[in-house]
C-alpha cells in the first residue's frame, strides 16, 4: 500500500475547538499567549502570503474566522475578525492569529511589526491592531 496524500477537507469544529480552547491552554498554562504568538509567527514563515490582501483568504481556509481590514495608516492597520469558534470564543487567546498577522506584515514590508488582539465580547469580534516602525528595518 502506497503513501496517501493527506487532505484537510473538514476537520470537525468540535475537534478544533477542543484543542484551541481546552488542550492548548492546559498544556501551555501561563505561557499560552507568548507561545501562541511565536507559533503564529512560525506558521506565517511556513505559509507566506504574497500580499496583505491574501490574509482574509488564509484566515478563512485555516478556519480561524472572517478577517476584514477596517483601516490603515502610515504605520498601523486595524482588522476585525469574526471567529468561527463556538461559545467560548471570547474566553480564549487570539495571539496565534496576531503573531501570524505580525510576521506576514513584517516579511512583506521589511520593518519591525507587532500585532495584538482585543476581544470585543459585545460585538463577538476580535480587533487586531498591527503596528510597524518604518525606521526599524528587518533583514530577511
Amino acid at each position: 500500500m502506497g503513501l496517501e496524500e493527506t487532505t484537510y477537507d473538514s476537520p470537525t469544529r468540535f475537534g478544533y475547538d477542543l484543542l484551541r480552547n481546552h488542550v492548548l491552554p492546559s498544556i501551555l498554562g501561563k505561557h499560552e499567549d507568548d507561545i501562541l504568538y511565536w507559533a503564529g509567527k512560525e506558521v506565517a514563515r511556513k505559509f507566506p502570503v504574497f500580499g496583505i490582501d491574501e490574509l482574509p483568504v488564509f484566515f478563512t481556509e485555516a478556519g480561524w474566522g472572517s478577517l476584514i481590514l477596517e483601516k490603515t495608516s502610515k504605520d498601523e492597520a486595524l482588522y476585525i475578525m469574526a471567529p468561527t469558534t463556538g461559545p467560548n470564543a471570547s474566553h480564549r487567546s487570539y495571539t496565534l492569529e496576531a503573531g501570524f498577522i505580525a510576521e506576514q506584515y513584517q516579511k512583506l514590508n521589511g520593518v519591525l511589526t507587532e500585532c495584538y488582539g482585543e476581544v470585543n465580547e459585545k460585538e463577538e469580534q476580535i480587533h487586531f491592531t498591527v503596528k510597524w516602525d518604518p525606521k526599524t528595518k528587518i533583514d530577511m
